[in-house]
């Protein structure tokens, strides 16, 4: 406990109950919580509480996981008791996946059009000093929300709303700050990993917390998904808290300040992230670039089919793997190239790693192929060996 000059007094807890009124349980996860949070003496009124009109919310995001945040907040916004609005939403512009394709919007976009939400869709807003002008002088928000919007907002944005912006970022800040932080936590093997409501400042997600849960999650849950389940608990705690932001009792000065000396950035990931590299790593650590990696960019290894050393090796994508667990009295494998499938029905590709761990691969997808289990692969393999190959590094050549 601490007692502010203001004689305000902060209160921060742990709960560990599984389900309360408050917080949203995702079967699979495990959660502990952590609020930060203030009451106030009796005799100090805040202004929304007693406002005639409701807080204005812009909301911010852009994928699925967004727009399932978007769509709590307006189910929210119209509860007979509800102190706010959504006034308005801010998403990435339309982008066509193919080149002479239709501009398609995104799931935020295509949510908002949905509820009859005024959608805007600014190429950057860091120089769109038309886009900010709108902003203080017709949308005028109170508050605003970001979730995987996917641009820098300036000080000039930051300034708008008298009550701030709020942010939900899934991860244990100041732990894995940055685009990538649930591929991040997962490759490097975190368990538990968390999600985080805070306030948004210039510096990424280095702003003071609001709230914070903590989630046990299973060996083999990937990102893809572990990404919603995050959202879905961080839609939770953002709703809890919106109260008290609006009401002045949680602010940018009494909210958690992060410990700059535990911050881990979750830099953005680079396709040629993907490669399993069997030959020097653990399954442990493979297994966990496959969960991480599960969403984009995936993971792959190179392999040899046959023993015509003339033949090319291919580039297998790996979808589903899971770390062999070897009986007490058990070694690890022997080191080999080799890579065969288990003798159990539903065992996978067994792959001997570096530190004589043992990779299974449970589901692989060939080149030009339909992804498939280990077994259908085996099958079209018609008898043949196949190998891991690693391949030369790439020359740098000096210009």
């Amino acid at each position: 406990m601490k007692i502010f000059d203001t004689m305000l007094l902060v209160l921060t807890y742990r709960s560990f109950t599984k389900v309360n009124a408050f917080t949203h349980q995702t079967p699979a996860l495990r959660v502990h919580h952590r609020y930060f949070s203030i009451s106030t003496s009796s005799n100090i009124r805040t202004t929304a509480l007693f406002a005639a009109e409701k807080a204005r919310i812009l909301f911010l995001g852009t994928p699925d996981v967004a727009a399932t945040s978007l769509t709590r907040l307006v189910s929210e916004s119209k509860k007979e008791s509800s102190t706010y609005e959504i006034i308005g939403v801010v998403t990435q512009p339309p982008k066509r996946r193919k080149r002479k394709g239709k501009e398609i919007p995104s799931p935020v976009g295509i949510t908002a059009e949905e509820l009859d939400i005024p959608v805007l869709t600014p190429e950057k807003i860091s120089r769109n000093e038309e886009f900010l002008t709108e902003l203080e002088e017709i949308y005028k928000p109170d508050l605003c929300i970001t979730a995987a919007y996917g641009q820098y907002l300036p000080k000039r944005f930051l300034k708008i709303p008298k009550f701030g912006t709020l942010n939900i970022h899934p991860s244990l800040l100041p732990r894995w700050r940055g685009a990538s932080p649930v591929q991040r936590s997962l490759e490097a093997g975190d368990n538990p990993v968390g999600v985080s409501v805070l306030f948004t400042v210039s510096k990424m997600d280095a702003g003071p917390i609001v709230k914070q849960v903590e989630c046990e999650i299973d060996e083999n849950d990937d990102a893809t998904k572990l990404l919603p389940d995050l959202f879905d608990i961080g839609n939770d705690l953002l709703v809890d808290a919106l109260q008290d932001v609006i009401d002045g009792k949680i602010t940018m000065d009494n909210a958690l300040v992060q410990d700059e000396e535990k911050i881990v950035n979750a830099d953005m990931i680079d396709s040629s992230e993907g490669e399993l590299f069997v030959w020097r790593d653990s399954a442990r650590s493979c297994h966990n670039k496959v969960r991480g990696f599960s969403m984009w960019p995936g993971t792959f290894i190179y392999v040899q089919v046959g023993d015509d050393q003339d033949v090319e090796p291919v580039k297998m994508k790996i979808i589903k793997s899971r770390v062999l667990q070897l009986q007490e009295d058990e070694d690890g494998g022997e080191l080999t190239d080799e890579i065969v499938l288990g003798p159990n029905k539903k065992d996978g590709l067994r792959v001997v790693c570096g530190d004589g761990s043992i990779l299974e691969l449970l589901e692989v997808q060939p080149v030009t192929r339909k992804a498939m289990d280990a077994k259908s692969f085996v099958n079209g393999l018609r008898g043949e060996v196949i190998r891991w190959v690693k391949m030369p590094e790439p020359v740098l050549v000096e210009e």
